[in-house]
């Protein structure tokens, strides 16, 4: 046994100087800083929530792919661990694994292998404020942030930051609020710095600091699959899903089903898009795509292409505004909850464009609940005592009333909420509650909130 013992140190040994001169070859060939990795160079980096979430702009995505060459990274806030299956009995973190690998086999079928999820939890809701807290949401930004410093996207698409019904699920907010937030910060040297400070020692190991570089993107467009997207006709480029693509020779619209179709877990996703396919009638995969242009740092017109104008060497760092806190100058009446926190976030991310695309709106199911969250502000230099109303629709009951008078102190808020449920009849459409708020019989505010009753709304 004892040769044998010999010859195996003596290999290893060998191997071990190997490598020791092969780091110092290294080292002495070092002539400065390397460059970015450009195996991970993007085009055009999406941000989603969820696997199959990519599909909501299948058809763009294989135009830009196919036909127009465009290098694309997807980015996954989640891997769907508490979505349905449609195809086995999988739940939880054994769903989550599995719908990961059929996003990952999805997108290799439109040539993207560069795909990254945030570890985010599938947080079923229409919360915002709900997902980012699950995500955690400081941690998820930070890794937003090193991938757009990795991938360096000349273009970021996601979902829309905005509470409309149909597009409701707290999780695709969460992905639109944290690429907003990562396309303003990524190219600033002061945040997280720890990802762009070189390595102590970039052939050693227990190097702690990443070597990244800041990067500005130039442009962030956002979709949405909201019940009704009129609102978005006119805010950003429209690309027709009918077209034929001259590299496949088939519409855009049969290859977003092909790349759907992986996503099998997914009852409106996978297993209608092989339905489709199987049966040719493509119709749902025909709707055109539509883009809202969120910001622009080079001139580009609202409606053009989405690469309209980039410089693919890239721009300097483009720091936000200065945030101006909201302060009422007068009695206000407004919702609180999500739709405070939206008033708020595109004013510190310069889009109040989009607080004009749509009121506001919520979808709810039938035989559900619906809350709503009052905030009544008091700029002024006395206490103010505030009568409000409400009207709910006919066979609405109340689970929680609103308080019918409060008082608010001097430059004060105050906050309030009602919850209401409805009915069981499962009639879908439009309704409206009416709030509205005086003092001492003078108008304070009034909000007129659209309701859709659907039975695909997820709770609140």
């Amino acid at each position: 046994m004892r040769p044998a013992i010999s010859s195996t140190m003596n290999l290893l040994l060998k191997c071990s100087a190997i490598v020791l001169f092969s780091t110092f070859l290294l080292r002495a060939q070092d002539k400065g800083n390397p460059p970015p990795d450009e195996r991970y160079k993007a085009d055009l980096l999406v941000v989603v929530a969820h696997p199959d979430d990519e599909t909501e702009i299948g058809a763009y995505l294989a135009r830009a792919i196919f036909d127009e060459k465009k290098r694309v990274a997807v980015v996954f806030g989640t891997r769907g661990n508490t979505g349905g299956n449609a195809e086995g009995q999988e739940q939880a973190t054994a769903l989550g694994a599995i719908r990961e690998i059929e996003a990952r086999r999805a997108l290799e079928h439109f040539g993207v292998m560069n795909v990254w999820f945030l570890n985010g939890p599938d947080t079923p809701g229409q919360s915002v404020l709900h997902s980012l807290e699950t995500w955690n949401h400081g941690d998820s930004l930070g890794r937003m942030v090193r991938l757009i410093r990795l991938t360096r996207p000349t273009v970021i698409a996601t979902w829309l930051p905005d509470y409309v019904a149909g597009e409701n699920h707290g999780d695709h907010q969460a992905a639109g609020v944290l690429a907003t937030e990562a396309f303003d910060i990524a190219a600033d040297p002061a945040a997280y710095s720890e990802q762009i400070t070189p390595p102590r020692d970039r052939f050693d190991i227990n190097n702690f600091t990443e070597g990244l570089h800041p990067w500005q993107v130039e442009k962030i467009y956002y979709f949405s699959d909201a019940s009704n997207t009129d609102f978005m006709k006119g805010q950003g480029p429209t690309y027709s899903a009918t077209d034929i693509s001259p590299s496949h020779h088939v519409p855009y619209a049969r290859l977003a089903a092909e790349e759907c179709a992986f996503h099998l877990t997914q009852d409106d996703t996978g297993q209608m898009a092989t339905k489709a396919l199987a049966t040719n009638d493509l119709h749902y995969f025909e709707q055109p795509v539509r883009l809202i242009l969120g910001k622009s740092h080079v001139k580009s017109p609202v409606t053009a292409d989405i690469f309209e104008g980039v410089i693919p060497e890239g721009i300097a760092y483009h720091p936000p505004a200065p945030v101006i806190p909201h302060e009422p100058s007068a009695p206000d009446l407004e919702l609180g909850g999500s739709w405070r926190y939206y008033r708020n976030f595109w004013a510190a991310h310069g889009l109040e464009h989009l607080a004009n695309l749509v009121g506001p709106e919520v979808a709810v199911n039938f035989d559900s609940f619906l809350w709503v969250p009052l905030i009544i502000e008091n700029p002024s230099d006395s206490a103010m005592n505030v009568n409000l109303a409400v009207e709910i629709p006919q066979g609405w009951t109340y689970v929680r009333k609103p308080a019918q008078q409060v008082t608010v102190a001097a430059h004060g808020s105050y906050w309030l909420d009602f919850e209401v449920r409805t009915p069981a009849e499962r009639v879908e459409g439009w309704k409206a509650i009416a709030i509205r708020a005086d003092t001492g019989g003078k108008p304070l505010g009034s909000i007129d909130l659209r309701v859709q009753l659907n039975g695909g709304a997820l709770p609140q």
